[in-house]
């Protein structure tokens, strides 16, 4: 007797990976897999041509749609974009756009095979040490993933954003980002993804943030840090600000909804006061911002011309020596597991 879809359990995808199930062929025994009358019917879903899961298995995590596309995999092949940072470890590559899922970008020899159900083949030359494979997907290389999303990019706005992300997961940093790309001359896209490589930042915590720096560089505003620890003149960590204008010392925040809420008020407050006690100017965006930034950018350049008045020196970005910095990917990346705990879960904004 076949196995019923609400009782059939599909295997595992890898042990490493908890939750993700794989896709299973159809069994004309209906043990090892639905049979074809059984896939007829509302108990099996169809997550590529040939392959299957009980319906009660969704598709509801970017995970998951990874695994379900990669079934189409040939051994030389490998999931790649934003699809393959995720896996990887940059959990803010969700694969959604505008509410609109993404399709996963499969990187395959022979681009004639069917793509499966909410994926695109991409059939791209690819160099010898693009692949590897991870807790039992092959996906290419950081370096290689975070070019392929720059250079499709549908802005370069879009670009910087992506490239922040994958930095601020430590995937890539900007010197490796420049030595790869300088490899990919005359591929579609390389100039847009190497502008977006200079304009990144690897301390960068939110797409907001990118946004809210490419502004202040349009007003030529360009010696800036992103998340850059701020100490009074005794060496007291005074503040951790969004982005900070080293040469008139203007500070920028980006204030999204949780920001709107009473505790984190309160502590935003009490955060713009510390800092304009050591002379800094201070500009926060908003979502309405984004829209028109007109007014905004109007705001930065009013801080500006306070700013100039107040020479004074209360405050410095250059750390005490007992400080330990994370302001770079290599900085991060020296970091013992322990010190991973204690300093970078305050990137979660």
């Amino acid at each position: 007797m076949p196995v019923p879809a609400e009782r059939f359990d599909p295997p595992d995808f890898d042990v490493r990976r908890p939750g993700l199930v794989r896709p299973v062929r159809v069994d004309p025994a209906g043990k090892l897999g639905p049979t074809r009358g059984q896939v007829a019917g509302k108990g099996w879903r169809r997550t590529s041509r040939g392959y299957y899961l009980p319906a009660r298995f969704s598709a509801g995590t970017p995970e998951q749609r990874i695994v379900e596309a990669a079934v189409a995999l040939g051994p030389d092949d490998a999931v790649t974009g934003w699809a393959a940072l995720r896996w990887l470890g940059a959990d803010e590559f969700a694969g959604v756009d505008l509410d609109r899922e993404l399709p996963v970008p499969l990187l395959v020899d022979d681009h004639r095979i069917d793509p499966p159900l909410g994926s695109f083949i991409t059939a791209e030359r690819r160099q010898r040490d693009d692949r590897r494979v991870i807790d039992g997907l092959a996906v290419t290389h950081p370096l290689r993933s975070v070019c392929f999303e720059m250079r499709f990019a549908p802005t370069l706005v879009a670009a910087v954003k992506i490239f922040d992300v994958a930095a601020q997961s430590d995937l890539v940093s900007k010197q490796e980002a420049e030595t790869y790309v300088a490899r990919l001359s005359g591929w579609t896209g390389v100039g847009r993804c190497r502008e977006a490589i200079a304009l990144g930042d690897e301390n960068t915590w939110s797409r907001m943030e990118t946004e809210m720096r490419l502004l202040w560089r349009e007003l030529g505003l360009v010696n800036l840090v992103s998340n850059h620890p701020v100490f009074d003149a005794a060496g007291n960590h005074v503040g951790t600000p969004d982005l900070l204008d080293l040469d008139h010392g203007v500070v920028g925040e980006y204030d999204g909804s949780l920001h709107l809420e009473g505790k984190q008020r309160a502590k935003d407050i009490r955060r713009e006061g510390a800092f304009r006690r050591l002379g800094l100017e201070y500009v926060t965006m908003v979502a309405a911002d984004r829209r028109d930034p007109a007014d905004f950018l109007r705001r930065t350049r009013d801080a500006c011309r306070r700013a100039s008045r107040d020479r004074t020196s209360r405050w410095t970005v250059t750390p005490p020596a007992w400080w330990i910095p994370t302001t770079t990917v290599e900085e991060r990346r020296a970091l013992t597991l322990e010190q991973q705990s204690r300093f970078l879960h305050r990137r979660a904004g």
